[in-house]
């Protein structure tokens, strides 16, 4: 993916994941300051590296922001929607803990494999459900089975697919519940109404869906850092 960094003469690409190296300095001083990783995250970070989608799991401060809303919503079941290694599942499963349950929704068997490898060495697997195929299938099959609703939703799968997701979240939420988007600045695309770009669209329509929403509260925050230029939408449940 490639990023975009306007100046006078027009837009200057560069690669997603070479960041300027300012943003990753201080990305790095934060995060080494505050959100210092154990060896199980670590190992889940670096893993991301054998997984269908390299590199794309969240930086250590996001995942710590995540962690952080989790605790400061008092969530205790967290609904994920895209797994890979499992690297923001260990940030919600820390949080909720063992009293809590984090249903993680993967695509692949072979990312859940890892996934599942990660959550065990962070003793954390027993209260982590990782289950394997189309997420908005999955996200049907916990509606249909009447699953107890959510307190969290952190919805990062597969963009095209958001708005599918977020009418799934509400769903399996109830006031109060957060719904946290993922990958929403696209390089700054996303105010590209014309763009061809699936992932784009994705992102545009969940957003006008969430503006249309009178039972959403809701914000969204630019990020810059070693993930490249990108950000979060934040909603809550009134």
């Amino acid at each position: 993916m490639t990023g975009m960094t306007p100046d006078a003469a027009g837009p200057t690409v560069i690669n997603r994941y070479e960041s300027p190296a300012a943003w990753r300095d201080v990305d790095a001083y934060f995060s080494a300051l505050l959100v210092p990783e154990d060896d199980a995250l670590v190992a889940a970070r670096e893993s991301g590296a054998a997984t269908t989608m390299p590199n794309a799991e969240v930086a250590p401060n996001q995942g710590a922001l995540l962690g952080l809303l989790t605790h400061l919503s008092g969530a205790r079941r967290v609904l994920e929607f895209g797994t890979l290694a499992g690297y923001s599942t260990i940030w919600f499963a820390r949080a909720v803990g063992p009293q809590g349950r984090v249903v993680t929704l993967e695509l692949e068997e072979h990312n859940a494999q890892i996934a599942r490898t990660n959550l065990r060495r962070a003793g954390v697997r027993e209260w982590v459900d990782v289950q394997v195929g189309p997420a908005a299938e999955s996200a049907q099959r916990l509606i249909d089975d009447g699953a107890e609703p959510f307190d969290l939703v952190f919805i990062d799968a597969d963009k095209p697919s958001n708005p599918a997701y977020l009418a799934a979240a509400l769903r399996l939420t109830t006031s109060g519940a957060v719904i946290v988007i993922d990958n929403v600045v696209r390089d700054g695309a996303v105010t590209d109404r014309d763009s061809d770009e699936p992932r784009v669209q994705g992102v545009r329509a969940v957003a006008q869906d969430i503006a249309t929403n009178p039972e959403l509260d809701a914000t969204a925050l630019q990020t810059v850092g070693i993930k490249g230029w990108d950000g979060v939408i934040i909603a809550r449940r009134r």
